[in-house]
């Protein structure tokens, strides 16, 4: 205020500096925000750095977390190891996380089912919202709808009408009570207006066991869970719940085309961190693994298991989190999810 108590008589002038010194400030802390990112951690990493994946192995975290973990343990010359902590639909490993020091050497490789926790959990031993940190979007892609090689329904459509003929006879499995795979089951419930049972499983491989048997009905893993699977016909696959058809899989229609227009639901992978890790070491992890995912070799491995590479900023992945946290405790809501 001082700075500009001479130009009072100057109103047209005392803009215009206003204007000038507001920028300038503005375009300094901008540059120290930016020049933050661009300062590497310095002797990071110096020891192991451990990427726990709170589901059993075989699922898309646990599948993201080992290619990317090879490449990153290549790339600084330090080992990542890859620790599975299953439990509780996710929450125990990603509790054992959020309270880990947060030094940039306990990271975590979580999936969508990450943002469903809190619409179905009266009480979490952590924040979601809070308690972690965005590092990087490792994938993104469709969930696929699939049923035993023996089962006698062929089709979307074939599902609807048993279901419809024998109300409530129809069953569903899911890698957990709020998990991905539970809200894909329970949005197709709703959008075709059917009576199904739900099962959930303690992950994934649980899940596909039961299903590639013919114990469960029907099962909405993500595509890129279950591509080896397809291609070798131990799993028939219905519909895909993107907008569009895959490119890997171009002859298996999107559930959209089966007569479920408004029918969307799409799987995501990121890894994160406990909060108040080291902003530089969370741009440097950022910066690292976002060069892993556009590499030629990486990208190739991403599209053979039917997975999509986003690479975002830190920022954008903590938006994106909060916004999903929103979205499903809508759905959660509407689709009459109980919190347990």
């Amino acid at each position: 205020m001082i700075l500009f108590s001479h130009l009072k008589m100057y109103k047209p002038i005392n803009y215009l500096v206003t204007f000038i010194v507001t920028l300038i400030l503005t375009n300094s802390l901008l540059s120290d925000t930016y020049a933050q990112r661009l300062v590497e951690p310095k002797g990071y990493p110096s020891k192991t750095i451990h990427l726990v994946v709170p589901f059993p192995p075989g699922g898309v975290a646990d599948l993201t977390a080992r290619i990317i973990g090879q490449k990153l343990s290549t790339n600084l010359g330090q080992s990542v190891v890859v620790e599975n902590k299953p439990g509780a639909g996710g929450v125990t490993g990603s509790n054992f996380v959020a309270k880990a020091n947060p030094d940039g050497y306990t990271l975590i490789s979580v999936s969508a089912n990450h943002s469903a926790n809190p619409a179905i959990r009266l009480q979490l031993p952590f924040d979601t919202k809070k308690d972690f940190a965005g590092i990087s979007l490792t994938s993104s892609g469709a969930y696929v709808m699939v049923v035993s090689v023996n089962s006698n329904i062929k089709t979307i459509k074939d599902l609807i009408a048993k279901a419809k003929e024998v109300p409530g006879k129809i069953n569903f499995a899911s890698a957990g009570s709020g998990s991905g795979t539970h809200f894909a089951g329970e949005l197709f419930r709703m959008n075709s207006g059917i009576e199904i049972v739900h099962i959930p499983y303690k992950g994934i491989p649980e899940a596909l066991t039961d299903v590639i048997a013919g114990r469960v009905d029907f099962f909405l893993p993500p595509l890129s869970t279950v591509s080896g699977l397809i291609k070798d016909n131990k799993l028939v696959a219905l519909g895909v719940t993107s907008k569009e058809r895959s490119p890997t899989f171009i002859n298996i229609p999107t559930i959209m085309e089966s007569g479920l227009s408004s029918f969307e639901w799409n799987a995501w992978t990121a890894i994160l961190a406990p909060a108040k890790t080291p902003k530089n070491v969370i741009h440097f992890l950022n910066n690292e693994i976002n060069k892993i995912l556009i590499s030629a070799d990486t990208h190739q491995k991403m599209i053979e298991i039917g997975a999509n590479v986003n690479g975002i900023s830190a920022e954008e992945l903590d938006e994106m989190i909060a916004s999903e946290i929103n979205i499903t405790s809508l759905i959660a809501k509407r689709i009459g999810i109980k919190q347990e």
